[in-house]
């Protein structure tokens, strides 16, 4: 049985004005559609392409637990 993984990420700005935190199974893959604009929102509107910070968990509820509480909830 192969062991999934989870990602808690942040991305940001050129000039690291904007964040935003997400929680993916494919961080290389959620990184690429934030870079391509994949999705139109916050993250395309501010430029938000840069990878700056990352964990790894094998529960997702774990990574869900610690993306709240970077977002401070």
């Amino acid at each position: 049985m192969k062991n999934h993984l989870y990602y808690v990420y942040i991305v940001t700005n050129k000039s690291n004005t904007a964040l935003y935190s997400g929680v993916t199974s494919d961080l290389e893959n959620r990184v690429w559609q934030h870079q391509e604009k994949v999705y139109k929102g916050y993250t395309s509107k501010y430029q938000i392409n840069k990878l700056v910070y990352f964990e790894e968990f094998q529960w997702i509820q774990d990574a869900i637990a610690r993306e709240k509480q970077l977002k401070g909830g």
